[in-house]
C-alpha cells in the first residue's frame, strides 16, 4: 500500500526516519536500499541523527548544486475569513511509504531492497528510465503501531544532471506499480484495485461496535454470509427474500425513482437488540457480486417469477420486523433422502463440466466460485453456532467471485450448479455429528473448489492460488474429522482433492533479479552549467516535468 506526501525538508524528513517516531515505535532504524554511493558509504547499520543529516546533505546536493526550485501548488484557507487561497511552496522531496497489511507478517531486509530498488526503477527514479538518476534511500525502522511491516522512500526530485523528475500522476502510477509488484514477489493482492476480485473493507466503527456486543465477527461479514446462502439456494428472487427473512434477517428493497412496482436494490441488517436501530448494508457494500442485479444474472427472468419478487419485496416493505410471506415455497419443506445424492451427482457434473470451460473466461468462473461459496455459507448457517472452517472456506472461495460489473455476465444456461447443494444444507436437519451424504457432498464441493483452484493458477494468480490452498489444507481438515470416512467405491479418489498434495505455484520473487545497490559506490560528479538564458516560467513554477 503506498503513502506519498512531497515537501521540501529533505533534513527533516530523514531525521524523522531516523528518529523514534510520534509514538516511540522506531527501532533499528537503517537503510536497505538506495543511491549506490549513499549505501556504500552508510551500509546497513542503525541511523543516527548524525548519519540521518549526512544522508539528507547527499540526497539534496544536486538540487543545491545546479541551484534548481521545484515548487507545488496548495491551497491556504485565511482562519478568520475562510478565504482559500493558492500559493507555491517548496516541493523537492518525495516521500512514499510501501506497507504491507499486518496479517502479511514481515519481508527480510534482503527482499524489502529488492523490492525498494524495483519500486524506484518503474517509478522512473533511476537510470532504468533513461535519463540521470535522482538520489534517493529506503529506510527500514519496524513494524507500525498497527504492526504493520513497512518502508519509507525518500526521493530528491532533481535528477543528477539538474533536471526534474516528473511526479506526473504519481499516485495512480504508484498504485499501479504496487500491484504489479504484489503479483511478481507473491504478496497479498489488494485484489479489489488489481484483478477486481476483492471484498469491501471493514470500518473501525464496524470493529468497535463488534467489540462492544463481544461480537465474533462484524455484522457485516455475518450479512454477507446469510445473503450468499440465501442467494445461492434460491431458484428466483421471491424465494431469496422468503429465505432470508426466514433466516431473521431484515431486508428491505430500494425501487426505483418514481415506482412502487420496480425494486433496483435491497438493504439488510442484523435484528438490533431492543430500543436501538438496525444499521443496514446495501448488497454492494457487502460484496461486489451481492448487488440484485449480479444475483440476478443466476435466476431466470420471466414475468411470472418477476412478479412473485415484486410481491414479497412489497410484503417485507410494509413492515420489515414482521414480514409474512406472500408465497411460500420450498423453503418451507424437509428435502427426502434421495436429494442427497442427486445434488451431489450434480456438483459432479458440473465439475466435469468445468474442464472445458477455458481458465479465461472469468465471468463463468465467477459464477461458479458463487455458487460454491454459497454452498458452503448455507452449510455455515446450519452447523456452525460461530464462524468456522466452513465460514472461513466461504468466505475464501468468494473472492474468487467479486468481478467488476462491466466483466460479468448472465450464467451459462448448460453449466451444472451448486444452488440444490446450498438449498439442502441449508435446510437439512441440524445435530449430530455428520452423516455419510454430507461427506459425499464435501468431496464434490472439495473438487469443485481444486478445479478454481487449479484455474487460478493456470492463469499465474499465484496469491489466489496460494490463499485457495491454504483454505483447503487448513479448513476441509476441520470439517472432513467430524465427518464419516466416504468409501473409495462410492467416489472415485481424486488425488486433486487432497490439499496436501496441491502442487507448489508460488514461485521465488527474488528468482532472476539484480540485488539493490549493485551501482558504483563512487558518488557521481555534479557538473553545473551556467544558464545562458532566464528560466522559463514552467522551468521556474516547478510542475515536476522533465
Amino acid at each position: 500500500m503506498p503513502n506519498i506526501r512531497r515537501g521540501g525538508q529533505m533534513g527533516g524528513l530523514m531525521v524523522y526516519l531516523a528518529g523514534g517516531g510520534r509514538h516511540n515505535e522506531h527501532e533499528e532504524q537503517h537503510l536497505v536500499a538506495g543511491d549506490s554511493a549513499i549505501m556504500a558509504q552508510h551500509g546497513y547499520s542503525v541511523l543516527d541523527t548524525n548519519t540521518a543529516l549526512a544522508i539528507a546533505r547527499s540526497l539534496d546536493a544536486p538540487r543545491r548544486a545546479f541551484d534548481v526550485e521545484v515548487l507545488r501548488m496548495v491551497k491556504d484557507s485565511d482562519p478568520v475569513t475562510g478565504e482559500v487561497t493558492s500559493k507555491r511552496v517548496a516541493g523537492d522531496v518525495w516521500h512514499c511509504s510501501l506497507s504491507l497489511r499486518a496479517e502479511e507478517g514481515q519481508l527480510s531486509d534482503e527482499k524489502w531492497g529488492t523490492i525498494a530498488q524495483d519500486f524506484a526503477d518503474r517509478m522512473g527514479f533511476t537510470e532504468s528510465s533513461g535519463k540521470a538518476a535522482c538520489r534517493w534511500v529506503a529506510v527500514r525502522h519496524g513494524l507500525s503501531t498497527n504492526g504493520n511491516d513497512h518502508i519509507h522512500l525518500a526521493v530528491s526530485l532533481v535528477r543528477e544532471d539538474g533536471t526534474k523528475a516528473t511526479t506526473h500522476n504519481d499516485f495512480t502510477r504508484a498504485q499501479e506499480v504496487c500491484r504489479d509488484l504484489e503479483r511478481d514477489y507473491g504478496l497479498e493482492q489488494l485484489e479489489s484495485r488489481g484483478l477486481g476480485l476483492g471484498e469491501r473493507g471493514v470500518k473501525p466503527a464496524e470493529r468497535e461496535r463488534a467489540g462492544r456486543s463481544s461480537s465474533v465477527e462484524v455484522d457485516a461479514h455475518k450479512m454477507e454470509r446469510s445473503v450468499r446462502a440465501a442467494a445461492t439456494a434460491s431458484v428466483d428472487e421471491g424465494e431469496f427474500v422468503r429465505r432470508l427473512r426466514r433466516g431473521g434477517v431484515l431486508i428491505r428493497p430500494r425501487y426505483a425513482a418514481g415506482r412502487d412496482d420496480v425494486v433496483a436494490g435491497y438493504s439488510v441488517a442484523v435484528r438490533p437488540p431492543v430500543g436501538e436501530k438496525p444499521i443496514w448494508y446495501g448488497g454492494g457494500r457487502l460484496a461486489r457480486d451481492l448487488t440484485l442485479p449480479r444475483l440476478r444474472e443466476g435466476w431466470p427472468d420471466s414475468p411470472q417469477t418477476a412478479q412473485g419478487a415484486v410481491d414479497e419485496w412489497r410484503a417485507t416493505a410494509k413492515n420489515p420486523w414482521e414480514y409474512r410471506p406472500v408465497a411460500p415455497g420450498r423453503e418451507e419443506s424437509t428435502p427426502s433422502p434421495e436429494m442427497w445424492k442427486q445434488y451431489s451427482d450434480e456438483i459432479g457434473q458440473l465439475r466435469k463440466q468445468l474442464r472445458d470451460v477455458p481458465v479465461t473466461d472469468r465471468a463463468t468462473w465467477a459464477h461458479v466460485a458463487r455458487e460454491t461459496a454459497g454452498a458452503f455459507a448455507a452449510w455455515s448457517q446450519r452447523v456452525e453456532a460461530t464462524p468456522g472452517p466452513l465460514a472461513q472456506t466461504s468466505r475464501e472461495l468468494a473472492r474468487s467471485a467479486h468481478l467488476r460489473a462491466y466483466q460479468s455476465r448472465p450464467k451459462p444456461t448448460q453449466l451444472g450448479s451448486a444452488s440444490n447443494a446450498a438449498m439442502i444444507l441449508m435446510q437439512a436437519a441440524s445435530g449430530g455429528q455428520g452423516t455419510m451424504a454430507e461427506a459425499i457432498m464435501l468431496r464434490q464441493l472439495g473438487r469443485v473448489s481444486v478445479a478454481i483452484l487449479d484455474m487460478h493458477s493456470a492463469v499465474g494468480d499465484a496469491r489466489r492460488a496460494e490463499q485457495v490452498t491454504a483454505t483447503l489444507r487448513n479448513q476441509f481438515a476441520a470439517v472432513t474429522d467430524r465427518l464419516p470416512t466416504v468409501p473409495s467405491k462410492t467416489v472415485q479418489p481424486d488425488s486433486r482433492t487432497q490439499p496436501a498434495d496441491v502442487p507448489v505455484v508460488m514461485r521465488q520473487a527474488t528468482d532472476g533479479l539484480a540485488a539493490p545497490g549493485t551501482g558504483s559506490p563512487v558518488p557521481n560528479k555534479l557538473q553545473p552549467t551556467t544558464r545562458k538564458t532566464p528560466a522559463t516560467p514552467r522551468e521556474r513554477g516547478g510542475l515536476g516535468r522533465d
